[in-house]
């Protein structure tokens, strides 16, 4: 295209950015996104011989984000280019400049789940295998052991009271999302660390109070100091690996899947709702999933 066409593209932006700038008074960080974004959509109008912003329409749009997803732009990033294009045709259509907004109702492709990374035995044996007398590491322990034992969230953790435990039965109950319970099993060595805690919480508890877990103060826990507090413990006991609760869940799952295989009990341990959020957060390649399907679902199996 000629430079005539590329003034009348770089006109309506810097319409546009002033607008932006006096009318909207943005910030100069997110005028710069929006100016890095259009420019990016302006250039790609240019090599496909667009003559003007009002002849871009949605199998265009379409068209960029598929060029863009294959040169790697995560899906974040893609809405983002898209909400900028939205944001610029809006501004478009009320001078009179547009007809319709190209952008509207396009869907960037959904970014791949990011998971966090598990802890293997060895990391796990410098992070729980250190007994200690100091009250505070006796409930971190008991904290720590019970999100790797039941695969707890930090929520229902944190929300845990003295009636839902029964370490005699081996047993918790755990309110989730959606205030769903469920019965979660705990395992031995978590039921030998929360017994050690109950006799140091019994010195701590104020009265009346009860949670399970209690800060130094002798009320409910909050999530943030259990976070803290297993990121300390993980950086004194030298686990190179920066620990989370969120991690411990993780790999309650990971652990539990590997060795078993049974897809549909971690769904239940995890207390997810639907089975692809367990699929999807004990990353199984679709080849493993397909085998437990093959094996487990009565209308998949061959007739002998």
């Amino acid at each position: 295209m000629g430079a005539q066409s590329e003034m009348q593209f770089q006109i309506w932006l810097d319409h546009f950015f002033n607008h932006l700038c006096h009318e909207r008074r943005l910030s100069s960080h997110t005028l710069s996104n929006y100016r890095r974004d259009l420019q990016r959509i302006k250039e790609w109008c240019l090599t496909k011989g667009i003559a003007a912003w009002s002849d871009l329409n949605q199998h265009h749009v379409r068209s960029f984000i598929a060029t863009r997803h294959r040169q790697g732009m995560s899906g974040s990033s893609l809405q983002r280019e898209l909400s900028s294009l939205r944001t610029f045709f809006r501004y478009l259509q009320r001078e009179k400049q547009a007809d319709n907004n190209p952008a509207q109702g396009v869907r960037p492709p959904k970014s791949q789940r990011k998971l966090p990374p598990v802890l293997d035995a060895d990391q796990l044996g410098s992070l729980l295998d250190q007994p200690s007398n100091e009250p505070l590491i006796v409930r971190d322990l008991a904290m720590m052991e019970l999100f790797y034992s039941s695969g707890l969230r930090l929520s229902e953790l944190v929300s845990l009271n003295l009636t839902d435990i029964d370490l005699s039965d081996a047993m918790v109950e755990v309110t989730g999302k959606g205030a769903k319970t469920r019965r979660v099993p705990i395992g031995e060595k978590a039921r030998q660390s929360l017994g050690r805690w109950l006799i140091v919480r019994s010195g701590m508890v104020s009265p009346g109070e009860s949670a399970l877990f209690v800060s130094q103060y002798g009320k409910r826990i909050s999530p943030r100091t259990v976070q803290q507090r297993v990121h300390k413990l993980t950086l004194e006991r030298g686990v190179p690996t920066d620990v989370h609760p969120h991690m411990l869940r993780h790999t309650f799952a990971s652990h539990l899947l590997e060795s078993s295989g049974d897809l549909r009990a971690v769904q239940e341990l995890l207390g997810h709702a639907d089975i692809s959020t367990t699929q999807i957060y004990t990353h199984l390649d679709f080849q493993h999933l397909a085998k437990v399907y093959d094996k487990a679902h009565p209308r998949a199996r061959r007739k002998k």
